[in-house]
């Protein structure tokens, strides 16, 4: 099969998606397929034919490594001129020309339906969810909304400009401890944990740098845990615990910097239920063919609670997904496989 690979992007996430994207293109290529690496906002750039830019063979592998810190975009703009257009030359030409488009992208316009918007446009088959389910599960005040309205538990919230929001106004409405982050990013780009008052001006200036509304919620105390859903059915969960601080970005992938426990020992019959509670939280968010689904587990009183959904979770080696595939006995070829010839369909 011929598969483009779009990863980078003009996001928050570039970097991380440039990681997930080349590691889906080398393990595409350990199974045989013809594959394309493309970023999604630098494109293409010269005249050569498109055909060119499929490799085969394993002989000459892709290779990025994640910094520790989030890239500057203003900066990857004006080395292209200051071309602010999120889709690159002849990124459309080279999709239309493969049989799949392995989306490997992450946040604003990978996650939030409108790349998925524009290859239905074009009729082009891709990976993952659909636009409606993106859009959804991008949104955290919508997401939110959804679940608490299928009476799923999620934290107290408000979402607001930030021009509309005040110290005085969080700790009226939420109180404090609580969480501040913009409502369209992942990777924890954006947010903060704030444990006093003195944190507040900080975290808000954080949040609004992103240029999205904010979304303030209460901190909920408890064990975090993400469930991965495949098709429809929960994977193993994974307990997550940073070494240090919480699962920020720096935490998300640098290795070694947080602990995965896989599977999850939940005790009694908390495993199947967070499972099932992942997947009904999948349905009700009109997610498709794979995602993730983050929860606060409440050991004291057997509560879980819904934190964000992710629609083009991580596909990195510190990544959760492939990790509790593997658990199941799924390897990250077979995996990365069985999502390209799953494109376009909801049975995975």
């Amino acid at each position: 099969m011929r598969i483009v690979v779009l990863g980078g992007g003009l996001s928050p996430e570039r970097d991380v998606s440039k990681k997930s994207a080349s590691l889906i293109a080398n393990a595409l290529l350990s199974k045989g397929h013809e594959v394309a690496l493309v970023d999604l906002y630098d494109g293409i750039e010269n005249d050569e034919p498109v055909e060119s830019f499929f490799r085969k063979g394993t002989d000459d592998l892709f290779f990025f490594e994640i910094p520790e810190s989030e890239p500057d975009l203003n900066a990857i703009i004006e080395t292209h001129g200051g071309r602010r257009e999120w889709i690159g030359p002849r990124v459309i030409e080279i999709c239309k020309y493969a049989d799949v488009a392995f989306l490997g992208l992450h946040g604003s316009h990978g996650e939030n339906g409108q790349v998925q918007a524009v290859l239905d446009a074009y009729n082009i088959k891709y990976t993952g969810c659909n636009y409606l389910g993106c859009a959804i599960a991008m949104d955290k005040n919508l997401s939110k909304a959804l679940c608490a309205g299928e009476g799923i538990k999620t934290a107290k919230w408000f979402t607001d400009k930030a021009e509309n929001i005040t110290i005085d106004r969080i700790k009226e409405e939420i109180g404090i401890p609580c969480v501040v982050k913009p409502i369209g990013c992942g990777s924890s780009c954006g947010v903060s944990i704030v444990h006093t008052d003195s944190e507040l001006a900080a975290a808000l200036d954080y949040a609004k740098s992103y240029e999205q509304l904010i979304l303030v919620e209460q901190f909920l105390k408890g064990r975090e845990i993400t469930v991965g859903v495949l098709g429809g059915k929960a994977l193993p969960i994974i307990e997550i615990k940073p070494h240090k601080g919480f699962y920020d970005y720096k935490n998300k992938y640098q290795a070694g910097l947080t602990t995965h426990i896989c599977p999850a020992d939940l005790g009694g019959n908390y495993t199947e239920k967070a499972q099932r509670e992942a997947e009904r939280i999948f349905a009700v968010l009109r997610m498709s063919s794979y995602g993730r689904i983050d929860m606060i587990f409440d050991e004291e009183k057997g509560d879980f609670w819904f934190i964000e959904a992710n629609n083009l979770p991580g596909m990195t080696n510190t990544s959760l997904v492939p990790e509790a595939a593997a658990a199941v006995g799924i390897k990250y070829e077979d995996l990365c496989e069985r999502i390209a010839l799953a494109a376009g369909k909801d049975d995975i």
